[in-house]
């Protein structure tokens, strides 16, 4: 996946189930958040930094990516 103004950096997650990624601008290189597995929603999740800010295309890019780790998770671990 490709955005235009931020990007997924994944976090060392040896030994864990599930990955963990920084939000990092490509403009400035400031770490946003993180996007780590949330359990209680069985889902990937982003968690902003704060004082962050952002628009419409950076939350698009965010939201398609904690969808296709989502689905991408759940189709390894959840086989029927």
């Amino acid at each position: 996946m490709m955005a235009k103004w931020i990007e997924f950096k994944e976090i060392n997650s040896a030994g864990k189930k599930t990955k963990m990624y920084t939000v990092v601008s490509k403009d400035t290189k400031d770490v946003l958040g993180i996007v780590k597995w949330y359990a209680p929603w069985r889902k990937y999740s982003f968690f902003p930094y704060s004082s962050t800010v952002f628009e419409w295309d950076c939350l698009r890019d965010i939201s398609d990516f904690i969808q296709k780790e989502t689905k991408e998770y759940k189709k390894y671990w959840y086989k029927s």
